[in-house]
């Protein structure tokens, strides 16, 4: 039983330390980040994320507005955030009209870092280790498998999806995550596929921002 709780908690510190789930991804994009290899680029993010953790005190305190900062300078540029939302919210993302969608990127994004932020204090002698990458380098979107390693309990599984974005500013994009066997986008979309079937998309808007409201930690 302990050892399954440990287990639970550094889950949800893996959660916090994760680009979508409570601000992570805390890195400085390189110059050639588009040449970079997926599980490389995985590799990097996930120890600078847990670095940048350990060495900022306010930010292992949940300050929410630093975190948030710090996802919109440099986590968003790494990560297809309008694929995740829309994944998220499933079907009636096509009917949502374009200030809907971006209410609810917004609202989606203050959800994740808002919800994890407390969890931020977790973080003291993690390490990741990625696993054997399988996929080839011309494929669009791979699957990249790590473990998150503490001193006490089991690994931690932790596996992302990214795709590849052509263009200038282009490289691998994380799309989702996958935590202890549950994919981050598919728990969502079983949330907001109910409210929405209940209030619609204004609904499910209404619904995000009370939600951040009663997670606001100062």
């Amino acid at each position: 039983m302990t050892q399954t709780l440990q287990r639970r908690s550094l889950g949800r510190l893996v959660l916090a330390a994760l680009p979508l789930a409570g601000g992570a991804l805390f890195f400085v994009r390189p110059v050639h980040a588009a040449d970079e290899a997926p599980d490389a680029l995985v590799k990097r993010i996930s120890t600078d994320v847990l670095d940048t953790i350990k060495a900022d005190s306010s930010i292992k305190a949940g300050d929410v507005d630093k975190i948030m900062a710090l996802v919109d300078a440099k986590i968003m540029p790494n990560v297809n955030f309008q694929r995740m939302t829309a994944s998220a919210v499933g079907p009636s993302w096509r009917q949502a009209t374009p200030e809907q969608q971006q209410r609810l990127q917004e609202e989606f994004k203050k959800l994740l870092v808002r919800t994890y932020a407390g969890a931020l204090d977790q973080v003291s002698n993690q390490t990741v280790l990625v696993r054997p990458f399988r996929g080839s380098p011309d494929e669009k979107e791979v699957l990249v498998r790590t473990e998150v390693r503490g001193s006490n309990g089991d690994p931690v599984q932790l596996d992302y999806r990214l795709e590849k974005t052509p263009g200038q500013g282009g490289g691998w994009k994380v799309y989702n995550l996958n935590v202890l066997g549950v994919w981050l986008v598919d728990t969502y979309r079983s949330q907001f596929t109910q409210e929405i079937s209940a209030k619609g998309i204004d609904g499910l808007i209404a619904t995000l921002v009370e939600r951040n409201s009663r997670n606001v930690k100062k």
